[in-house]
């Protein structure tokens, strides 16, 4: 499904990936597992086109996605999770969910929002709160629905359990797993893979913004 190749990423003019390349077959969870700093939210944004790859491809179910813009990748069915949740505290949580559907304009918004309240029920209990009236776990599983909005093929979650309390965490892993269930390709970030180890079906290490396959 992803297929990641010789990808070169710098941000002011400091190299972070260097000749990345990985694979993604569909229906598959990989854990990109590396220190603070060695490249994991950098690789997931050039993903999602929010960084400019300098050199390299990549391409998605065979298309090229470095030819699309972030919308075209989010219609595409790829969703991203970023590390520091980023919601909206002014709007609800559920307008929080909905952001990702009215920026990729996509017709079903509704379909899918009622997807995400299935796989994460606890979300429509305090969908009509804003985002700041959450705690930091509960905002983790609206980012993940939010991710969900667009991502009903790949997605790229980064550091998912990170900076949670331990039952939200485990509820975290335990969605996870589910999202693994349903057939959801997935790149899922950690500093190790202390919640991930049972679900991920390959592992790549990445460090200095290399990156080597365990299987």
């Amino acid at each position: 499904m992803l297929r990641v190749e010789g990808v070169d990423v710098s941000i002011q003019a400091v190299q972070i990936l260097r000749s990345v390349t990985l694979e993604l077959p569909t229906g598959s969870v990989a854990g990109l597992i590396g220190r603070n700093g060695a490249g994991k939210t950098t690789l997931m944004k050039s993903i999602m086109g929010l960084l400019k790859v300098s050199r390299g491809a990549i391409g998605f179910d065979g298309a090229d996605l470095l030819a699309r813009p972030v919308h075209a990748r989010a219609r595409m069915g790829i969703g991203y999770m970023p590390e520091d949740r980023r919601l909206i505290p002014d709007l609800t949580v559920q307008e929080n969910l909905l952001v990702p559907a009215w920026a990729a304009k996509l017709p079903d918004a509704a379909a899918r929002l009622e997807k995400v309240y299935q796989l994460i029920p606890e979300i429509r209990h305090f969908a009509p709160r804003k985002g700041l009236q959450i705690s930091g776990g509960q905002q983790k599983l609206v980012a993940i629905g939010r991710a969900l909005m667009c991502g009903d093929r790949l997605l790229l979650l980064d550091e998912p359990f990170e900076g949670v309390a331990p039952a939200l965490a485990h509820r975290l892993v335990e969605v996870v797993g589910n999202l693994k269930k349903e057939g959801m390709s997935m790149i899922l970030s950690e500093s190790d893979l202390q919640h991930s180890e049972r679900m991920v079906d390959r592992i790549i290490v990445i460090d200095r913004g290399a990156v080597s396959m365990k299987n």
